[in-house]
C-alpha cells in the first residue's frame, strides 16, 4: 500500500495501539541497565514505529517476526551509543578505566574471564567496587551476561545476568515466542488498554484504576490473567 494510502494509515494507527505491550515487553529484558523503565519503553516504542512503518504487508510475513528484532535493535542501539560519563561518579569512571586497560592482559594470564575477585585482587580494591565498575563498564555491553563475577553463599557461580536483572519472569520471552503475537490480539480490548498504560505509560495499577473506573485490585487481576494468558502454551 503506497504511504498515503487511508487503509495504510488506520492499519498503521491500529498495528501501534495493538503492539504497545509488545514493545513494553520488549523494554523489560533491558531493565537493569542503568536506564529508566520509561525511558526503554520511549525506545521501544520509536523501534515499533519504525517497524511499523518498514513493513510491507504485501510480502504476506507476519509483522511480529518484523517488529521484534526491529524494536530489539533500536534498544541495542540505544546502549551502544549512549554514554554514561554523566551518570556515574568520576571514582566509578577511573574504576572503570582501570578495569578496561586489564582486562586483556588479565584475561590471558588467567587463561579464562576474570571474576570481579580476580579484578578486585589485581586492582587493590574491594569485590564490590570491583563489580561495581564491571557493571558500570562500557565493557558491559561487550562482555557477555554469562561472564562470572564470583560465587554465591553455595559456591554456584554469578554471573553479569544474574546482577544486573532480567526480564519479569511472569512474562514470555518474545524473541523466542512468536506465539506472543496471536495472544495478544487475542486479549479483550479493555486487557489490551490495561496492559498499554501499564507497560507504554509506566502508570501504576491505582492509577490505572483511576483512569479506567475500576479498583486497584480488580487492575491487578486483570493484569496477572493478561500475563497468565499470555505465558501460557
Amino acid at each position: 500500500m503506497a504511504p498515503n494510502n487511508p487503509q495504510r494509515e488506520a492499519w498503521r494507527e491500529r498495528a501501534i495501539e495493538m503492539y504497545l505491550p509488545l514493545a513494553g515487553h520488549l523494554a523489560q529484558r533491558f531493565r537493569g541497565r542503568g536506564e529508566s523503565l520509561d525511558d526503554l519503553v520511549q525506545v521501544a516504542a520509536v523501534g515499533l514505529i519504525k517497524a511499523v512503518d518498514g513493513f510491507d504487508p504485501d510480502r504476506k510475513n507476519d509483522f511480529i517476526s518484523y517488529a521484534v528484532p526491529t524494536i530489539a535493535g533500536e534498544l541495542k542501539r540505544h546502549f551502544r551509543d549512549k554514554t554514561w560519563d554523566i551518570r556515574v561518579s568520576r571514582r566509578v569512571q577511573e574504576l572503570r578505566q582501570a578495569i578496561l586497560a586489564v582486562w586483556d592482559p588479565l584475561t590471558q594470564q588467567l587463561g579464562r574471564t576474570p571474576t570481579a575477585k580476580d579484578l578486585a585482587i589485581h586492582l587493590g580494591v574491594t569485590e564490590s567496587e570491583a563489580t561495581e565498575g564491571l557493571l558500570s563498564t562500557n565493557a558491559y555491553s561487550a562482555l557477555s551476561l554469562d561472564t562470572p563475577i564470583g560465587v554465591n553463599e553455595s559456591g554456584n557461580s554469578i554471573t553479569l545476568s544474574d546482577v544486573v536483572g532480567g526480564p519479569d519472569d511472569a512474562l514470555v520471552t518474545a524473541e523466542e515466542r512468536a506465539t506472543l503475537a496471536p495472544k495478544l490480539r487475542e486479549l479483550p480490548k479493555r486487557k489490551k488498554q490495561i496492559l498499554a498504560k501499564r507497560l507504554f505509560s509506566d502508570m501504576t495499577q491505582a492509577e490505572i484504576g483511576a483512569d479506567m473506573g475500576i479498583s486497584q485490585m480488580h487492575v491487578s487481576r486483570l493484569l496477572n490473567q493478561c500475563l497468565t494468558e499470555l505465558s501460557s502454551e
